[in-house]
């Protein structure tokens, strides 16, 4: 068997990554990093770095032009749209039950869809991603939930001929879960990326920054990526 990863240079795709090259094996892994757009490259040049530790192969596929509508503000088409540097939780309280402002449109639909035809293409029977229920909680990225998994699964099982799976290992799991399954692996999480700025070091404040040292800290230990 063979294994396609969706990688975003994250916590949660690198230990995706780990548990695809446990099971099946380097040789057998494919990673793939998607550019939509974003304001900067650095969840592309993580991805890579990822993928070289582990010695898989590693594809970029560019998005970018599907969202040039989206008011997402994450996207560089938007470079007046702040960066929210709040929890999701507050963010949340301001949406009206509506998705968060970094959430790109039905992102993870497109990518796994896309991700469905490469993998057929080159011979995989398994997609691997890692959504979380921390990103699903409230609704703040819909395409992050387990109802949304199912359904995606379900049609690229059929749509594939029934020769191709959606794996989320960690769906039903919380972003700390990640990490434990992660320090288990060895996973190397200085070589991850999760900003949602671009600069020399995360910013440590924004949605996703928070979500991170926080599941760090629960387990004990310093995130790597916010040490000196």
């Amino acid at each position: 068997m063979k294994a396609l990863v969706l990688t975003s240079g994250g916590v949660d795709s690198a230990t995706c990554l780990a548990l695809a090259v446990k099971e099946y094996g380097a040789e057998n892994v494919l990673a793939l990093a998607v550019f939509y757009g974003q304001k900067h490259k650095k969840e592309l040049e993580y991805s890579k770095k990822i993928a070289e530790y582990y010695h898989v192969k590693f594809q970029v596929l560019d998005l970018s032009l599907i969202f040039a509508g989206s008011d997402c503000s994450l996207l560089a088409q938007n470079p007046d749209a702040e960066i929210p540097k709040t929890s999701y939780a507050e963010q949340l309280a301001a949406t009206d039950g509506k998705p968060v402002s970094t959430y790109v449109p039905f992102r993870n639909g497109l990518f796994l869809a896309s991700a469905a035809s490469i993998a057929l293409s080159n011979q995989c029977e398994i997609i691997y991603y890692g959504a979380h229920s921390d990103d699903a909680a409230g609704n703040a990225y819909p395409d992050c939930s387990d109802d949304f998994n199912n359904a995606m699964n379900q049609a690229v099982w059929l749509g594939s001929g029934k020769q191709l799976k959606i794996y989320a290992p960690f769906v039903k799991s919380t972003k700390a879960d990640v990490v434990r399954t992660g320090l288990e692996l060895n996973v190397p999480y200085e070589l991850t990326w999760s900003c949602y700025e671009g600069g020399d070091k995360p910013c440590g404040i924004c949605g996703t920054c928070r979500d991170r040292a926080e599941a760090f800290r629960l387990n004990g230990v310093e995130d790597p990526a916010l040490s000196d």
